[in-house]
């Protein structure tokens, strides 16, 4: 009882410092009471309308060899694909055609295969036969190129700092001799984005080895510091073909955790609920995390036949289904919580 009341005493407040926010991530909050403010907090703000981002996962060859990820360079084991400019151009009008999504997220390694120039082309392509806003996950490129790709009709772009802790970030990228010099190129590069008129969406893994609640806390203020309108956050999840193979993953309920500070701390931002989530807790992972304050959904509308050899994490649900399955069962978790599919765009605020 001692708990629940200072947790509300707590969610309460009209200004949350790091003190509360650390005492909020341990483990003598009580996370119902953080959940529902969260909940409550998403309502009064955004409404009780969940929006869909439709992922288009088009190459899994990566230039980089992060020492987390699945499809790194150095993974031999990765049976590597790239999709030509027109099945990308096809499935993406045929995600807002068929399925009504009016966003399509287009994400792939850092493949430099992919030129300024045909990444234009995709992007206009796709302008060209459907309505509908574009995202790129594409990684870091130069300020110009990107101005390109905004040019050309892109709007809103997912690169995420995965950790506002510069040692712990280097320490992912140790394979590459800049290391340490890597975070603030992120940054920088986020804030010309910034610049140019995208809508920025960022984020961290949770429970990465050696990050403390601290970084946490850090991370949740970065997001709000710099700009950024999506929270793409996930649980770390160890991959058996890289260096951090063995490592414990992120923890459920400490990712609800963290959603739900994001929401107090960041209102207005919009907040996914991952697959990354669903992984770690198939059931109801997406169902709760929107009940804690998230309001996106992003399913898969990459074929079958590409899906399972673009494993960033092991085990990846979803790797069998369908577009149109996926496309049912996103509507069905909705419903599922008692909210309601977000028409339009679905724009951020900030």
């Amino acid at each position: 009882m001692v708990n629940e009341t200072y947790t509300s005493e707590l969610v309460n407040k009209d200004k949350l410092c790091k003190e509360d926010l650390l005492f909020l991530l341990s483990s003598d909050c009580d996370v119902d009471v953080l959940m529902k403010k969260a909940d409550a907090v998403r309502s009064s703000v955004l409404g009780d309308k969940v929006f869909i981002r439709g992922i288009i996962e088009f190459s899994n060859y990566c230039r980089n060899d992060c020492n987390y990820c699945g499809i790194r360079k150095s993974n031999s084991k990765v049976g590597r694909y790239r999709m030509t400019p027109e099945q990308i151009i096809d499935i993406a009008v045929g995600a807002v055609d068929k399925l009504g999504y009016k966003t399509i997220l287009l994400q792939s390694g850092e493949d430099e295969y992919y030129t300024d120039e045909i990444v234009v082309k995709i992007v206009e392509g796709i302008l060209s036969k459907a309505d509908c806003r574009i995202a790129l996950s594409i990684g870091e490129r130069s300020v110009d190129s990107y101005k390109q790709f905004y040019d050309a009709g892109a709007r809103r772009v997912l690169i995420r700092f995965e950790t506002s802790n510069p040692g712990l970030y280097a320490g992912l990228h140790s394979g590459n001799p800049l290391a340490k010099n890597l975070f603030d190129e992120r940054v920088a590069l986020l804030n010309a984005l910034h610049d140019i008129g995208y809508k920025i969406g960022s984020g961290m893994m949770i429970g990465l080895p050696g990050q403390t609640d601290e970084d946490l806390v850090d991370d949740i203020f970065f997001m709000r510091d710099h700009g950024v309108s999506m929270a793409g956050m996930g649980p770390f999840i160890s991959h058996p073909d890289t260096p951090l193979a063995g490592n414990s993953g992120g923890k459920f309920w400490k990712m609800i955790k963290v959603i739900s500070l994001v929401r107090l701390v960041c209102p207005e931002m919009f907040i996914p609920s991952t697959t990354a989530l669903q992984t770690i807790r198939p059931v109801d992972g997406r169902q709760i995390a929107l009940k804690a304050g998230a309001n996106l959904l992003m399913p898969n509308v990459t074929p079958q036949e590409y899906r399972q050899r673009y494993l960033l994490y092991p085990d990846k649900v979803c790797i069998h289904e369908s577009a149109d399955d996926c496309a049912g069962c996103v509507r069905g978790v909705i419903s599922s919580v008692g909210l309601k599919l977000g028409e339009g765009y679905g724009d951020p605020i900030l």
